[in-house]
């Protein structure tokens, strides 16, 4: 795949910049660990089918074409991307890929070439806007740069939450998971505390330090070109939030209040457009374990360090405890 010099110049510039700008750097070890992170693969979303755009054997509609990505969800993991896809997926103006792509952090899928990313694209008219999600982009290490270099001013979605909060998520999922395929589980505090002490090197956590990576995404792309999506807002409220973001991708108004209704059994919100109704899979909204209340207030007091230096990176704050 060869890459514009113009581009990775633009990447290598914006890289620069930061550096420059940059005085609150995070402890090595911690951006080591963060950056370090093997996958497992039951550590990872399952491809749960989405209501989005998908592409059926029969001959593409007259005037469509595949196209790389406008925008892409980049993350974070268990912060509400597939929410935040299938309501953005409203818009008449959205093509929406199908499945998590996986392209800009596997090497094995990034070897494959630009050319085999965009046929994974759906169909899409010339006045609509592709958009991808893939919630693994935030936390990889090289993702930034590779995006980078595919398109130096896409426009890039990440959706977040309290991280404490998207640590028992996270947890949540896995477990779930886990006990589905048969395989061994463990209590959360096993996980969370290793020899009386905070295992910080639990993937769950690394994967909240929102500092670390945000600051990586900020070495190849300016703040003005990542909307950050309130995801507790959008869970409590959805239209507000997606009002920002039409807003952020420059596509006219067109989601309204009556595209969503509170569904009091599963206890969020669901979708209604097309004439149809439907809600976000059976795996989402699943109940949290109860943490012990010491070891989550360890888990809450450190990642408030990591916060307020996030804050001051996006320049805003949010109600996270």
């Amino acid at each position: 795949m060869s890459i514009p010099p113009t581009i990775t110049m633009a990447c290598f510039l914006a890289s620069a910049i930061l550096l420059v700008l940059q005085t609150n750097a995070a402890p090595p070890e911690l951006v080591q660990a963060g950056f370090g992170l093997a996958l497992d693969p039951m550590d990872l979303d399952t491809g749960l089918a989405l209501n989005v755009s998908e592409d059926g054997p029969s001959s593409p509609p007259p005037g469509t074409s595949k196209r790389a990505p406008h925008s892409i969800i980049i993350g974070v993991r268990k912060g509400g991307t597939r929410a935040l896809l299938e309501m953005l997926d409203i818009h008449p103006e959205v093509a929406a890929a199908a499945t998590e792509v996986h392209f800009f952090d596997w090497d094995e899928n990034y070897a494959k070439g630009f050319e085999w990313y965009r046929e994974l694209m759906p169909y899409s008219y010339p006045h609509q806007i592709t958009v991808e999600k893939t919630p693994g982009y935030f936390t990889s290490p090289l993702a930034p740069e590779r995006i980078c270099a595919m398109n130096s001013s896409i426009k890039l979605l990440l959706i977040l939450r309290d991280p404490a909060e998207r640590v028992i998520s996270d947890y949540t999922q896995v477990y779930f998971n886990r006990l589905e395929n048969h395989k061994p589980v463990q209590a959360i505090e096993n996980l969370l505390v290793r020899n009386g002490a905070l295992n910080i090197r639990y993937k769950a956590i690394q994967r909240s330090l929102y500092d670390v990576h945000m600051r990586n995404w900020l070495r190849h792309f300016p703040l003005e070109q990542v909307h950050i999506v309130d995801g507790d807002a959008l869970i409590r409220d959805p239209l507000p939030e997606l009002q920002k973001v039409e807003r952020f991708l420059d596509l006219p108004p067109r989601i309204v209040s009556s595209n969503f209704y509170f569904n009091q059994t599963k206890g969020f919100y669901c979708i209604r457009s097309d004439g149809r109704e439907r809600c976000l899979h059976e795996s989402k909204g699943r109940p949290h374990p109860a943490v012990n209340s010491t070891i989550l207030q360890q888990l809450r007091s450190f990642l408030q360090e990591h916060n307020r230096t996030f804050f001051r990176l996006v320049k805003r704050t949010f109600n996270w405890q």
